[in-house]
């Protein structure tokens, strides 16, 4: 099959926006730098706390982590997008509820909400990762800082927490990289991200290869960099005597 492939599309100028087809795309990369970065702060927050969770000696606390958990994992993402963008603003009281509608530009609504979704979403993967970690540590670390005298809280933060997070490097690089390429489903909410743009082109110019030819590699070069990263920090805090270490 013959493909008349046409690289100058990107330099047209584009119907609208007074910018190119190229415009657009750096647009939508940017956009979906920008929700994958806040996204994963989110996530990497509210799952390591919620890990913790269900590792305390605690049923309350560690069956709160557990229905978090359960609740995120269970519904399907799409679903949950809806949800948020949709469902949630009316459930708000009246005045946030018409701050949100009303007076939000609507691109900053469709972010807020892919941003609270993709990141309490991903969370919920992260907790496993935290729990599944510090459950794998030795016994015998938990019981020597609480005979140094530290705290419950403290024994976490000084001695098991460190430990879990260089164990969970590699799974933790897995889940940055099913964020970003989930970062797409925001989509089909309103966010006009790298996949939205890419619609958007094809739309436009008729030109399918080109555009998913550059968006593939744009998706790949954002997540060879993140593995990039990632590989340079597990080097840096690997610890001899532990799993890879030296």
């Amino acid at each position: 099959m013959s493909i008349d492939w046409n690289w100058g599309i990107f330099l047209q100028e584009a119907p609208f926006g007074n910018t190119t087809y190229l415009g657009w795309i750096i647009s939508g990369f940017q956009v979906t730098v920008a929700l994958s970065i806040c996204a994963w702060i989110i996530a990497f927050i509210i799952g390591s706390f919620f890990g913790i969770l269900r590792t305390v000696p605690n049923r309350f606390l560690s069956g709160l982590g557990t229905c978090y958990v359960e609740l995120f994992r269970n519904v399907p993402l799409i679903v949950q997008f809806f949800i948020w963008y949709l469902v949630v603003p009316e459930l708000l009281p009246k005045n946030l509820s018409d701050w949100f509608k009303m007076d939000l530009d609507p691109n900053i609504q469709f972010f807020l909400s892919s941003l609270v979704c993709l990141g309490l979403f991903t969370a919920a993967r992260v907790c496993e990762q935290v729990r599944a970690a510090v459950q794998s540590l030795p016994r015998g670390q938990k019981a020597a800082g609480l005979a140094m005298g530290l705290t419950l809280p403290q024994t976490y933060r000084y001695v098991l927490l460190p430990n879990a997070y260089r164990i969970i490097t590699p799974p933790m690089t897995s889940e940055m990289l099913n964020l970003v390429k989930n970062s797409a489903i925001a989509s089909t909410i309103g966010l006009v991200d790298m996949a939205a743009q890419a619609g958007k082109l094809l739309d436009y110019s008729a030109h399918a290869y080109e555009t998913f030819t550059v968006i593939t590699l744009a998706y790949v070069g954002i997540n060879l960099l993140i593995m990039l990263a990632m590989s340079m920090l597990e080097r840096k805090i690997r610890l001899p005597g532990m799993m890879g270490g030296k």
